[in-house]
């Protein structure tokens, strides 16, 4: 199977963050009592944060769990999830409590609430991402 490329880690990352914010923003602003604009504003500059993250967090895992070598299971793609959310928290944390303008132990609160969804999310996402990656490359090997 081949690397990824810079591109389709965009890609990756880039669908990963629109559907997030899709699912994510009403919800969190009507739990907040926030508005969807400020909530909103608060998901896209975490996404654009969290995009290059992924990026960057994705290359190292590569490296270190290279697909060639290594049986990606579910104990694994716990482990990914869990890696990638951990250090998105310290990276979103001064973030969140700046913009919308509550402490660092709220915004330690909101970022927990966030992990709680993102956890499960960034698993199955990964899963299908991975699952339909393969299809595709299998079928364009075949046509080749």
């Amino acid at each position: 199977m081949r690397t990824r490329t810079l591109k389709e880690r965009f890609y990756h990352a880039a669908g990963f963050e629109v559907l997030a914010i899709l699912l994510v923003s009403p919800l969190a602003a009507w739990i907040m009592a926030k508005p969807l604009f400020q909530v909103g504003a608060l998901a896209i500059m975490l996404s654009t944060v969290a995009m290059f993250w992924n990026m960057l967090y994705n290359t190292l895992f590569d490296r270190l769990f290279p697909r060639d070598k290594v049986v990606r299971g579910w104990p694994l793609r716990i482990l990914h999830a869990l890696g990638f959310e951990g250090g998105f928290i310290v990276i979103g944390l001064p973030i969140a409590a700046k913009m919308l303008g509550i402490t660092l132990w709220q915004a330690f609160m909101v970022e927990v609430a966030f992990f709680l969804f993102f956890l499960p999310y960034t698993v199955a996402y990964n899963w299908l991402y991975d699952w339909l990656r393969e299809k595709l490359v299998q079928r364009r090997e075949c046509r080749a």
